[in-house]
């Protein structure tokens, strides 16, 4: 493959760099959650800045044009992924809307839906969140037990998510639920339906992590009449919407992780160059031998997934997807993020432990608070048992446990 941009790759490349150092607030890096009056005051901003993005078709780029996109290719959504992230553009809470449901409702919504929808997803002005996973249903997500019933002028609803992210700030959920209660297979009678989060019976609950953010909710569905036409595809064919959306999530995975990683380990970096060594006196936690080893070691691993990536956006611009070997990516990079904080606990010492809230934490406690949500790496998005198991059975093709 060849590294270097196209012509119109590059002109791409610049158009957004431009367009970033033009609209990015000056002093948006330092705007982190202490600096808003409250977190619907940041999240207004969010929502402006999004807006923004929209009406000059920088978000959701790899929509069709014809719903507010550019038709980007893979490649220009890797670039773009690339430039966000140096740029440390802010975290839209939308990207559940522009990444997941908005695509899969352009792929296989109806006319109406599509007209509702989309461009509301894109400028910001409606949130959404996906309702898949349940407390027995995370990664097998076919054993779902949230059920919809025809009651003739809706579907009533039934059953609880959990681990839905964003659903305390949703307006829309993309919702799993089985309609068939007795299909031939537990991937059949599956429907996917588009739920106003404002409905009677619809309760959210935020789950606080250990971060002390709540970025995930269990959210519960009791009597709640949706209407029959909130229906996404087929009536039954929810596994379809399902594989759907987890190609859309997949697709754009990758290079966005990457630039993340590359700036954490420029960070840590950083930081053992000025942190006074606990074991060379005078000197930094650079000049530690086995802290200067580590510290390559993940500069190693963070240019071998770099590569890696590369191969994978190969495969989606000769095959149009991603295909198994892209669960290394996810793999690597979260267990790769995991022992860069854990280095950075080690070069910061006992010092780790002063948070974001104290007012003496080393670069605002944000070592701090980047350890401790690393935990969450390797269980969200598939968790690194899963993904093993996907890399074992269908690319090195190991046979499979017969306990499963």
């Amino acid at each position: 493959m060849d590294f270097r941009d196209s012509p119109q790759e590059a002109q791409f490349r610049r158009e957004l760099r431009e367009w970033l150092a033009r609209n990015l607030p000056e002093d948006w890096q330092g705007m982190d959650r202490g600096r808003w009056a409250s977190d619907s005051d940041r999240i207004g901003f969010l929502r402006h800045f999004q807006a923004r993005m929209a009406a000059d078709r920088w978000i959701g780029i790899h929509w069709p044009s014809e719903y507010g996109g550019r038709n980007a290719s893979a490649t220009e959504v890797a670039i773009y992924n690339e430039e966000i992230g140096r740029a440390k553009a802010p975290q839209l809470p939308s990207v559940i809307g522009t990444h997941i449901a908005g695509p899969t409702i352009a792929q296989l919504g109806t006319p109406e839906q599509k007209t509702r929808f989309l461009s509301k997803i894109l400028s910001g002005e409606e949130i959404w969140c996906q309702g898949f996973s349940e407390p027995n249903a995370g990664s097998d997500v076919a054993n779902l037990q949230t059920r919809a019933v025809d009651v003739g002028d809706a579907w009533v609803v039934n059953g609880q998510k959990v681990w839905t992210s964003y659903a305390h700030l949703a307006d829309w959920c993309l919702l799993l639920a089985r309609t068939d209660p007795d299909p031939p297979s537990r991937h059949q009678g599956i429907t996917a339906l588009l739920v106003d989060m404002r409905l009677p019976g619809v309760e959210v609950r935020p789950l606080v992590q250990i971060t002390r953010d709540a970025e995930f909710n269990e959210v519960f569905f009791s009597d709640v009449r949706v209407p029959k036409d909130a229906v996404l595809g087929e009536v039954g064919q929810g596994w379809h919407v399902t594989i759907s959306t987890l190609m859309h999530e997949r697709s754009n995975l990758g290079t966005g992780l990457q630039v993340s990683l590359e700036n954490t380990l420029e960070s840590l970096i950083r930081l053992a160059g000025k942190t006074p060594s606990r074991t060379a006196p005078g000197g930094t936690a650079m000049d530690d031998p086995v802290t200067r080893d580590e510290i390559a070691g993940h500069v190693v691993h963070t240019r071998a997934l770099r590569f890696a990536i590369m191969r994978t956006l190969t495969d989606i611009q000769r095959k149009g997807a991603p295909g198994p070997a892209a669960s290394v990516i996810k793999l690597v990079w979260s267990e790769l993020n995991q022992r860069l904080t854990e280095t950075a606990t080690r070069v910061l010492g006992p010092a780790h432990q002063l948070t974001r809230l104290d007012g003496h934490a080393r670069d605002g406690g944000t070592w701090e608070y980047a350890f401790l949500r690393a935990r969450g790496n390797t269980i969200e998005a598939g968790t690194s048992e899963i993904l093993r198991n996907i890399l074992g059975e269908r690319v090195l093709g190991l046979p499979k446990d017969p306990g499963r």
